[in-house]
């Protein structure tokens, strides 16, 4: 059976399906205001000496359109005493979902995890997001209910910053 679509590793030519994909899911998340990522940003983040993070991207087999991605990282786990890797976002087109891709997606990275020694595959999810927390749980995967996301940005990280003692 041949896939209707094709996933592969993020190239500098990617940039811009990348970011148009970015802001596609900005927009599903209703967080458009803080997407001010730009095709720069991303070469330098995802490409450039010393880059940060990976993307995937998955196209279709037909149009050759990017129709989603997954961006992510390594991180590490003091416990585990391993490095894990950490899917920061996760994203198909609407119209493109029910076909598969959003699945090989994540089993495409659970293999990268592997492959790597990493000791373990985790990413977040909105609590409102329901078809994608069920989604998670049907392939086995634990919404972890008493974790957090804390996040500090913008002036109140300069501040904090700024205010440590010399």
């Amino acid at each position: 059976m041949t896939r209707e679509f094709d996933i592969r590793a993020a190239t500098r030519e990617d940039a811009a399906s990348l970011l148009s994909l970015i802001r596609a899911l900005a927009v599903y998340e209703k967080l458009e205001h803080l997407c001010i990522a730009t095709e720069a940003d991303l070469r330098q983040a995802l490409f450039g000496a010393g880059a940060s993070a990976e993307a995937l991207v998955a196209r279709d087999a037909g149009s050759g359109e990017a129709v989603g991605f997954a961006l992510f990282f390594h991180n590490f786990s003091t416990f585990l005493g391993r490095r894990g890797l950490y899917l920061e976002d996760l994203f198909v087109e609407p119209q493109h979902r029910r076909r598969g891709i959003g699945k090989a997606l994540l089993q495409r990275l659970a293999a990268v995890a592997l492959e790597r020694g990493c000791g373990r595959f985790e990413w977040s999810v909105l609590d409102w997001n329901q078809p994608a927390i069920e989604f998670y749980r049907s392939l086995g995967a634990i919404v972890m209910p008493d974790w957090r996301i804390v996040r500090m940005t913008g002036p109140a990280l300069e501040r904090f910053a700024r205010d440590m003692p010399r």
